[in-house]
């Protein structure tokens, strides 16, 4: 089976982080055997948008793939100019959301033969004709990259003082949406340092989960909630709010909040975090699975049996 994976993350200096999960996700699909995938990437933008459209309809013209994939609602327009027997996409959130962008997403999603949705919860805001038949296909976490280091080896690959206690903010201050506020009032009154992650190497984010005494993920909403999830691989403490799959994957677990953001809730269990001088949660096994591995495993079968319709 030929696939051909669409996404308009392309990284660059200011945002090296951008779209690492769908590479991830390809970097998984690539080792099942059955499986021959290639990966366009394109920069956000309408004029990249454009261009990508023009450029997938030239390049693929010879040796059209089986299917063709996009990420995001908007990635879906320049992928429907390449030919393929199947056609699939991927909604993350923001493009369910967005007043820009949800019309269009909803008016590409009707034509597409594989509808993924990274939540469960996401599949709920689409029209009930959409919902329907959304399957879940979140991208996963690299749970090789993302597992338990030593705290103290993390902060010293870091140049950080090894026994200074700080939370993280996994995410960009400027994404509104994310609550870096939340997170900012949070530490202010437990006294603790707040490290935040924005232009952060993907190959160097795992250093700062674990070097974490707790990553906090305050969202107003997620699509899936893949920085929760990076935290419970490398059994490092995260308290999050209810969104997404946050409370699925962080049920049950010890050194895991799953609340409304109160500071009356989040800063005990916060404090607890930092006076212990190495907090860890017991997330792993809860993380594997939604690792990028048994994911792929998901979006190939759903792949093939969408060929199979069409054959």
């Amino acid at each position: 089976m030929r696939a051909l994976v669409v996404s308009n993350m392309l990284p660059d200096a200011a945002h090296p982080e951008r779209g690492s999960f769908v590479r991830d996700q390809v970097a998984a699909l690539r080792e099942l055997d059955d499986l021959e995938v290639e990966l366009y990437e394109f920069p956000p933008g309408g004029g990249a948008l454009a261009r990508a459209g023009v450029d997938l309809a030239r390049r693929r013209r010879a040796a059209a793939p089986d299917i063709v994939h996009a990420h995001f609602g908007l990635t879906a327009l320049p992928s429907l100019s390449a030919p393929a027997r199947v056609r699939g996409l991927t909604l993350h959130g923001t493009d369910v959301r967005h007043p820009r962008t949800r019309r269009v997403t909803r008016a590409v999603a009707h034509s597409v033969e594989v509808l993924g949705v990274v939540s469960r919860a996401l599949a709920q805001e689409l029209p009930a004709r959409l919902a329907g038949r959304a399957v879940e296909l979140p991208c996963g976490v690299d749970v090789r990259r993302f597992s338990p280091r030593p705290r103290r080896e993390a902060r010293e690959r870091l140049g950080l003082d090894p026994g200074e206690p700080f939370a993280l903010f996994p995410a960009d201050p400027a994404r509104a949406g994310k609550r870096h506020d939340r997170a900012l009032e949070l530490t202010r009154a437990a006294g603790v340092r707040l490290a935040v992650l924005g232009g952060v190497a993907p190959e160097r984010v795992p250093l700062w989960v674990n070097a974490a005494n707790a990553v906090l993920v305050p969202s107003d909403h997620e699509g899936f909630g893949l920085a929760a999830v990076e935290a419970l691989a490398c059994e490092v403490p995260v308290l999050a709010t209810p969104v997404g799959i946050h409370a699925a994957a962080l049920a049950g677990i010890d050194g895991a909040l799953c609340a409304p953001f109160a500071l009356e809730t989040w800063l005990p269990a916060l404090r607890a975090c930092v006076l212990d001088p190495d907090p860890r949660a017991q997330g792993r096994a809860s993380a594997e699975r939604f690792s990028a591995v048994a994911m792929a495993h998901r979006l190939r079968d759903a792949w093939r049996e969408a060929l199979q319709r069409a054959a």
